[in-house]
């Protein structure tokens, strides 16, 4: 007798490059600049913060939706950051982005739904797309700009298409999107009717000096955008999984209902110490600006070993183009290849894709390491470069 048979969305699906890749700089001590984590504990004032709510704090469920003084502390933060005028019910307080993803995918999609996928994307949106019974359609984005084309989205569109998931900035290029491409977005959403999923969890994650600007914001979005946040991106704490999603009050409460079934809610200490650090500009400031020095640390040392960066402007991560980096390889080689014989860590851009038109010559590193650990992966790097072309 065989078993019965499992989900096979999941049971089909391959172990993801990311998994593989940190499994491999385990196992050989490898420099690991693929997964993105800083290596270093978050801000000494928010661990400050945590420590008083564990102490003084229930440690009970929370209400679900969240604690009302982390909503309030969010709906703040944006008006203040981003000039977004939010009531504290707009809140839908998550276990991190992903499971802010989750429940806005379950809350919109219904069977047999188109949902946009702009190609790169982070890998869990298409299965969890798949998983509500919607069809994912993918849009390639074109290096080195990766910009949002207008033409190539309309005709994508059909009378089944639901909703888009906007990732902004966008993992894993560190771009992100120009004025002119919201305004074409929120047009194309009234237009057509869709909703909007916007993944923003590197907002206050940019080094170009620009305030970040939310879809949400664009006329006629008001009612079709869910707007996702993170605290582990802002305080780079990503293993306090507390994420956040925003929308019109009453869609957010049937997002919420989604979440309750998932993981219905979030460690109290944790959301304590978030709205704390929230309500603290510097402490996010602090963060960006520590993040803003070891990316330029770690440009400088590429570009000074002869390695190509593209252009990015945001998120902890910056990519190389291996053939203007004198490098033969197709990404997926290069990072199986260097974290064996460089002992470094990365990850090729393709995996981050699906659909047709993948680039097979960019890979991805993470900045947000100690700069002496990035100087030490640059010189592996080039060592081993340098190697493949005597060979």
């Amino acid at each position: 007798m065989t078993a019965p048979r499992l989900h096979p969305i999941y049971a089909d699906m391959p172990v993801t490059f990311f998994e593989e890749m940190s499994g491999l700089a385990r196992q050989t001590g490898a420099i690991n600049l693929g997964q993105g984590f800083p290596d270093g504990p978050p801000p000494p004032a928010l661990l400050e913060a945590l420590a008083r709510a564990s102490a003084e704090q229930s440690h009970q469920y929370p209400p679900m939706a969240g604690l009302p003084e982390l909503r309030r502390a969010v709906a703040a933060f944006y008006a203040r950051t981003q000039g977004l005028d939010l009531p504290p019910e707009s809140v839908i307080v998550t276990s991190g982005a992903t499971e802010a993803v989750a429940s806005a995918i379950l809350a919109v999609v219904q069977p047999g739904d188109e949902v946009l996928l702009f190609s790169p994307a982070y890998d869990a949106y298409a299965p969890l797309v798949r998983r509500a019974g919607g069809v994912p359609v993918f849009i390639a984005l074109q290096p080195p700009a990766w910009r949002y084309d207008r033409a190539a989205i309309e005709a994508a569109i059909t009378p089944r298409t639901r909703a888009l998931v906007l990732n902004d900035p966008l993992n894993p290029t560190g771009t992100a999107a120009s004025p002119s491409d919201l305004a074409m977005l929120a047009e194309l959403c009234v237009s057509h009717d869709l909703f909007a999923i916007c993944d923003e969890v590197w907002e206050n994650v940019r080094f170009d000096g620009q305030r970040h600007d939310s879809l949400l914001a664009q006329p006629g979005m008001e009612r079709r955008a869910l707007k996702i946040g993170s605290a582990g991106k802002i305080f780079g704490a990503t293993g306090w999984k507390v994420g956040w999603i925003v929308a019109a009050p009453d869609i957010a409460a049937v997002v919420g209902r989604a979440h309750q079934f998932l993981t219905f809610t979030t460690p109290p200490m944790l959301q304590w110490a978030v709205a704390e650090g929230l309500d603290r500009p510097d402490i996010a400031r602090s963060c960006t600006a520590r993040w803003a020095e070891t990316r330029a640390a770690l440009i400088e040392a590429l570009t000074r070993e002869g390695f190509a960066t593209l252009p990015n402007a945001a998120t902890w991560f910056s990519c190389i183009d291996l053939p203007a980096s004198g490098i033969t390889l197709d990404d997926r080689t290069f990072a199986l290849r260097a974290v064996h014989q460089a002992g470094v860590a990365s990850i090729p851009l393709s995996a981050l894709w699906e659909g047709a038109g993948a680039p097979t010559n960019i890979v991805r590193l993470c900045h947000c390491k100690p700069e002496t650990m990035l100087m030490d992966a640059v010189e592996r790097l080039a060592r081993w470069r340098d190697g493949l072309g005597a060979s």
